[in-house]
């Protein structure tokens, strides 16, 4: 118990000791053991690595889960060290909503069974997410995670524990600047009388008192430059590991590069596919429907958007039909419609017609062609347009 007692009363002493030279370096009254150029660059590239990578974690975090709710539930399973819930993606749920109400409506509605396609091709991004946010946590975020809990905290220790071994360099230094004006004020203004023999011998013994703590103080100053010289070089080699964090974060930045290059591609060809299959859907049973109803008005209906620069608006037509000789096209007696042209188009060989935004053409279908494309006519021309550059008119 007298252990405990006296080593507490030491350590608050050393802390007080600590907490005055640094109170005291702060006023300006007192000198500071400065790092050497080196030593000091580690420490700004250590703390401005940690400073940049707890932000890029912390909106990497945003980005993959933008739900704070979520993120702080996932949070707590960490720390307790449970394994994170499987947590269905927006795109799944929306995906299984749709089917759902696809049976609901019944597949076999023009509705239903656009909502069936289209809740498939929306499971699939909603699994495409999942995949990308897997991938992305366990090859990108939990890398800057164990840095930041990691490697980090024992920088951050060893800092520390310099910073402390510094002030202690310090308050030896002073105690010996101290010691030693004493011993020479002494020696300079002796206070004895060189008549009085008790007071000579009072002061001889003072002398050696006060050359015994000079040369206690600087032992002590020993001591504490070797410590501080030794934690200097042991955070030295462990700031200088820094290059390897980063090196290791490149490594895992072109990782969460490559997952999102995959992501976007994936979603990109599951779009492609389903504008495909319903836009082949969609066509077909209108085109087909529509001739054996001459008796029924046809309704108003709009081409789905294309692309506003005529470059883009080649690459958007819908793929040509195998040749058809224009001339052989009959006009059929049923079947004419006018149609308004919503967007330039640019014939790309001499079987097609050249469009221009806003005129007004009489269009018709002959019997196997493409139901993406149509026969035009406008003046003494005649030939193929897509369907989706055309508002057919009543």
């Amino acid at each position: 118990m007298d252990f405990n007692v006296k080593k507490l009363a030491s350590d608050a002493g050393v802390f007080f000791g600590r907490a005055v030279q640094f109170t005291e370096e702060k006023l300006g009254q007192a000198e500071k053991t400065e790092l050497d150029t080196h030593l000091e660059n580690l420490i700004t590239r250590a703390d401005n690595t940690k400073n940049w990578t707890e932000k890029i974690f912390r909106q990497t975090e945003v980005l993959l889960q933008p739900n704070p709710s979520a993120r702080i539930e996932e949070f707590f399973y960490e720390k307790l060290d449970k394994k994170v819930p499987s947590r269905v993606t927006n795109g799944e749920l929306l995906g299984q909503y749709m089917l759902e109400a696809s049976r609901d409506f019944g597949p076999e509605t023009p509705y239903g069974s656009t909502l069936s396609t289209v809740g498939e091709y929306q499971r699939r991004l909603g699994g495409a997410e999942r995949e990308f946010l897997l991938t992305s946590s366990m090859n990108f975020l939990t890398p800057l995670r164990n840095f930041l809990e990691g490697d980090w905290k024992t920088i951050t220790k060893e800092k520390r524990l310099l910073e402390n071994r510094r002030l202690d360099l310090d308050i030896c230094k002073a105690r010996v600047k101290k010691s030693k004006q004493a011993e020479a004020k002494a020696a300079t203004a002796p206070d004895f009388q060189e008549t009085r023999p008790r007071n000579y011998v009072l002061s001889a013994s003072a002398s050696a008192l006060l050359s015994e703590e000079v040369d206690k103080a600087e032992h002590e100053l020993r001591v504490a430059q070797t410590e501080f010289d030794r934690q200097a070089e042991v955070t030295r080699l462990l700031l200088e590991g820094i290059s390897s964090t980063h090196l290791n974060h490149l490594r895992c930045l072109h990782e969460f590069a490559e997952a999102q290059a995959k992501y976007y591609a994936q979603c990109h060809q599951f779009m492609l596919e389903l504008q495909k299959e319903l836009n082949g859907s969609v066509f077909t049973a209108r085109w087909t429907a529509g001739p054996t109803q001459s008796s029924t008005p046809p309704r108003r209906t709009s081409a789905t958007a294309a692309p506003s620069s005529s470059a883009a608006s080649a690459s958007a037509a819908p793929p040509r039909p195998d040749s058809v000789a224009i001339e052989d096209m009959i006009l059929p007696a049923t079947g004419t419609r006018k149609a308004r042209v919503l967007y330039d188009y640019d014939a790309h060989d001499s079987s097609e017609l050249s469009l221009l935004a806003d005129e007004v053409i009489t269009v018709y279908t002959v019997p196997g062609m493409d139901p993406d494309w149509l026969v035009g006519e406008k003046g003494n021309q005649k030939g193929k347009v897509p369907v989706t550059y055309l508002e057919l008119l009543s």
